[in-house]
């Protein structure tokens, strides 16, 4: 009687970052925050990417990354259950809130976003056209599913009296029931037969109908805004917020730049300017007399280390006085709209 031989598998062969995410995914929450700091923010993206991609990490696989490490590892090891909850909780602590959501929406695997392939493969013409007719909540979670930029040009194709409309919905989109997502799936099905089983999912929030809406063109926005506050002040005001960061000041050119500066308090440009990297710094101060920067430097150094909050309460403080002096027409925000007359 023959024996059964049992087929060898071929043990997995780690990258260096998918290594270095094993060991993160073994550690405290503390320690694996504390090493996220250190890195810059691709380093960020690509290790959590790999912490999702060693999510099934076996033991003896475990045992060859890393060597002499394994007792250790084999006490503290939780890798087989859902990463999720962990790898939110090392970024939220390493990075805060808003950038560890603005590093999830990157790296999550696909299976957590939307399912509706087929429109990855359609043109923006042929979205708008498809849910023209259909009722502003279908349109809001298809437009939410798309790439922010196409998702702007398709706003942007529907007719004006909706739009401020739609994007408000986007705003406050959440969790979508499986029956939505089945209408959703079926508006799509009426293009190109068949469809799928669906589950639950999340979308929208003000970023994403932030991102939509910069996707495009200025004059949409300056159409669609004053309309959106009327509908809900608290949604626009979060939605202009989210669409416009400190590091988006850097987009101006040196005129308007210096124009900034010179209507924002010393002291609130010197704590703004403490949570920039010296780059950015050189380009603000770059806009200043030399004597003006010297003594914002002097400021800087005389001030020491600063608490997190005090620095983004200066930044926005700044990103303030810019909203209101482009108001005002003192200074233009971004670079030149493509649109002609």
């Amino acid at each position: 009687m023959n024996a059964v031989t049992t087929p060898i598998v071929a043990a997995r062969t780690y990258t260096g970052v998918e290594r270095a995410a094993v060991l993160m995914m073994l550690v405290g929450e503390e320690e694996a925050a504390a090493i996220l700091q250190k890195l810059d923010p691709e380093e960020v993206r690509q290790l959590g990417s790999a912490m999702f991609a060693v999510a099934d990490v076996s033991e003896q696989e475990m045992e060859d990354v890393l060597d002499d490490f394994v007792g250790k590892a084999r006490e503290r090891t939780g890798i087989t259950f859902e990463p999720r909850p962990r790898i939110e909780a090392v970024m939220n602590r390493a990075l805060g809130p808003e950038k560890a959501e603005s590093v999830l929406a990157r790296i999550t695997p696909p299976e957590a976003a939307c399912e509706l392939e087929i429109l990855d493969w359609l043109e923006a013409g042929e979205i708008a056209q498809m849910i023209e007719k259909e009722h502003p909540q279908i349109a809001a979670v298809m437009i939410a599913n798309l790439d922010p930029t196409v998702g702007g040009q398709v706003l942007e194709l529907l007719p004006d009296a909706v739009q401020p409309d739609i994007l408000h919905r986007i705003a406050r989109l959440g969790p979508i029931n499986p029956d939505a997502v089945e209408t959703l799936k079926a508006v799509l099905a009426n293009r190109r037969g068949g469809g799928s089983s669906a589950n639950g999912l999340t979308l929208g929030g003000t970023r994403e109908a932030a991102k939509i809406l910069q996707g495009a063109r200025k004059a949409t926005e300056q159409r669609v805004m004053p309309k959106l506050f009327k509908i809900d002040k608290d949604v626009a005001k979060a939605i202009e917020e989210a669409m416009f960061v400190f590091d988006n000041l850097l987009d101006m050119d040196d005129k308007n730049l210096g124009t900034l500066i010179r209507n924002v308090d010393g002291d609130i440009l010197s704590r703004a300017l403490k949570g920039v990297d010296e780059n950015a710094r050189g380009r603000f101060l770059g806009c200043m007399s030399a004597r003006a920067a010297d003594g914002i430097r002097d400021e800087m150094e005389a001030r020491g280390p600063m608490k997190l909050a005090e620095v983004l309460e200066a930044q926005k403080a700044m990103i303030g006085i810019a909203r209101n002096l482009a108001k005002d027409g003192t200074i233009v925000m971004g670079a030149s709209d493509d649109d002609y007359v």
